[in-house]
């Protein structure tokens, strides 16, 4: 195989790029362009169930549109008078007690996809429905305030559309050491090594990738040595959720300069049998959350990190034949940090008398309102260089 072809068809061009050490030239961070804040993005892929998450439990609609797997009211940790958290989210209820968790409901945007693909490329990119974009909306604030790529990691093994740019992307680093491993491994020295030196080379064909490949050689140095400085201890479940927030912990707790992180979990798509399978996804992310948090205060990070949870949709009202839910439209989305402005209900529940002409709850609060707030707010960036529009913000932080 050519140099090129293995290059451009190799995991070096998804945001695992590594070239030698003796390129520096983009190792200068522009720390005036930036806040000391953290932001990790938690996205629940599939479609979380929302109404299952966050329950109307006085809702005689909702218990009737649900009769197999609705949560039984003697199961439910009351929120207030009308809404609550299923018990197997305790957890999520003791962050809600101590006034960490602000809950926005019926966030979604004009004319909704129930393609689990499309919506998710929406979310991601910060467009609207009928929009196509190749990089997503962190990946543009990487590219207005020309960071690094350590800047937003991906805590994956693949790098996610959010995080990629234009001229900038950040980068993939599940695992620190095995990351710096490869950026050592004398095949890839001597392969891009050749590169830089052919005089064959075109700037057309791989300055790009050669460029990304120079950003991501230095990060993954940087990530690698800093993040070294703290061992960390918490009691994180065996799970995969458990040890992407162990590792951003652990970055966190570093005091790496990352400003972003970008977390997944996946198996929210519960067509079928949802009512056991829910409850332990949602178990094991509310207490992933909890001691994750919980690590972030034991080494006082915690009140300069903002986490937002999304999925890319909701789930349809009515339950359907197999004991699911089919794919819906508006979900409820979670903030969660110290001194909130409005910690708890930011607002009010779906209108289940009102839904859409599919049996969807309407949207009230475009995602993008919420990515503004907290680019404005928290990152102290322009929300319009980066998403290309002007969006209302909210007053949650």
């Amino acid at each position: 195989m050519k140099r090129r072809d293995f290059l451009k068809n190799s995991s070096l061009a998804s945001g695992m790029l590594f070239v030698p050490n003796f390129i520096r030239a983009f190792e200068k961070i522009p720390k005036n362009k930036l806040g000391h804040k953290k932001l990790v993005v938690i996205q629940l892929s599939g479609g979380n169930d929302g109404l299952n998450t966050i329950i109307p439990y006085q809702n005689d609609i909702y218990y009737r549109k649900r009769p197999k797997i609705s949560i039984a009211k003697n199961n439910v940790l009351q929120l207030n008078s009308q809404v609550g958290i299923p018990q197997h989210m305790s957890s999520l209820k003791s962050l809600y007690d101590r006034g960490y968790v602000t809950i926005i409901n019926n966030v979604g945007y004009p004319n909704p996809v129930r393609s689990h693909f499309r919506s998710a490329d929406i979310w991601q990119t910060a467009t609207d429905a009928n929009e196509y974009k190749s990089t997503g909306w962190l990946g543009n604030y990487l590219d207005a305030y020309d960071l690094k790529s350590h800047m937003a990691i991906d805590v994956d093994n693949k790098l996610s559309l959010a995080l990629k740019g234009t001229t900038k992307s950040g980068i993939s680093a599940s695992n620190p050491k095995l990351l710096h491993k490869n950026i050592k491994d004398p095949f890839f020295n001597k392969l891009l090594q050749q590169h830089h030196l052919d005089e064959h080379l075109s700037e057309e064909n791989l300055g790009y990738l050669y460029k990304q490949a120079i950003q991501a050689n230095s990060s993954a140095s940087y990530i690698f040595e800093n993040s070294k400085t703290y061992q960390n201890k918490a009691n994180y479940g065996n799970n995969l959720l458990g040890k992407q927030l162990k590792t951003t912990a652990t970055y966190i707790n570093s005091h790496l300069e990352t400003n972003v992180y970008y977390v997944s979990m996946g198996g929210f798509d519960t067509h079928a049998n949802q009512k056991n399978r829910h409850k332990k996804l949602m178990s094991i992310f509310s207490k992933e959350l909890e001691t994750f948090v919980d690590d972030l205060k034991s080494q006082d990070t915690f009140k300069d990190t903002l986490i937002m949870v999304f999925s890319e949709f909701g789930r349809r009202v009515e339950e359907n034949a197999g004991h699911g839910t089919d794919h819906g439209a508006a979900n409820n989305l979670f903030l969660v940090t110290e001194n909130l402005k409005q910690p708890g209900l930011y607002n009010n529940m779906p209108d289940l008398k009102d839904l859409d002409k599919n049996g969807d709850i309407k949207y009230q609060i475009d995602f993008r309102q919420v990515y503004a707030t907290v680019l404005e707010r928290w990152l102290e960036a322009n929300p319009k260089k980066v998403l290309g529009k002007t969006f209302d913000t909210l007053n949650f932080i």
